[in-house]
């Protein structure tokens, strides 16, 4: 097998899921054999907005001949991963590089995990929801708009309401009795929004 790793490793983080990895070549003499390419391997080590630890999956990318770079996409915003890269003959793999240490920026969120509405009044409604499963950041607000929609389902003005990112639920108040309204909602780190999720429900006629 090879007898020395890659030496000079480098990380350029691109955007929060794509990085680019560069290493100098090995002394071809010291691949004893033929050179059939270079495998980087990468795993994360957490997440930076979780700090949970789950199992760590060692992800494996090959780059054939004698290329000294190569893209890791997929990763995961807001995170810290850990690589190495390792040089592959005919009979198998080299040692290890040492490990560098690179982190993900934030990205946007995923949508907020649910939203459940309740509690119709004449002229109110709760509202609850789930934080994202996938925060990708931290998160900086919710943004709710409705807007009320009428029995020929034409769509009424748009208000938009921003939400502490602490909150899980909100009494809308001074609604019209008897009315359907639609609502969107989603979730925003620094970087921007994420995808949002609609729901409609209606204030109750008379009490």
């Amino acid at each position: 097998v090879p007898m020395v790793a890659p030496g000079n490793v480098q990380v350029h983080v691109i955007n929060s899921t794509l990085a680019k990895v560069h290493w100098d070549p090995v002394p071809l003499k010291t691949v004893r054999g033929h050179l059939q390419g270079y495998k980087v391997y990468y795993w994360k080590v957490q997440s930076l907005s979780r700090r949970n630890r789950r199992h760590v999956e060692k992800k494996i990318l090959t780059f054939r001949g004698n290329k000294t770079f190569g893209m890791l996409p997929g990763l995961e915003p807001y995170s810290s991963y850990k690589l190495n890269v390792r040089v592959v003959n005919g009979k198998g793999e080299g040692p290890a590089s040492p490990d560098k240490v690179f982190k993900t920026p934030e990205g946007v969120p995923s949508s907020p995990s649910f939203l459940k509405i309740t509690n119709p009044t004449l002229d109110s409604l709760t509202l609850e929801w789930g934080s994202p499963t996938h925060p990708n950041g931290v998160l900086t607000s919710y943004i709710l708009k409705f807007q009320p929609i009428n029995n020929t389902h034409e769509l009424g003005p748009l208000v938009e309401i921003r939400i502490p990112a602490n909150e899980s639920s909100l009494i809308l108040k001074n609604l019209n009795y008897s009315t359907r309204y639609k609502f969107y909602f989603n979730a925003q780190t620094s970087v921007g929004s994420g995808s949002q999720i609609t729901e409609e429900a209606v204030t109750i006629m008379d009490e």
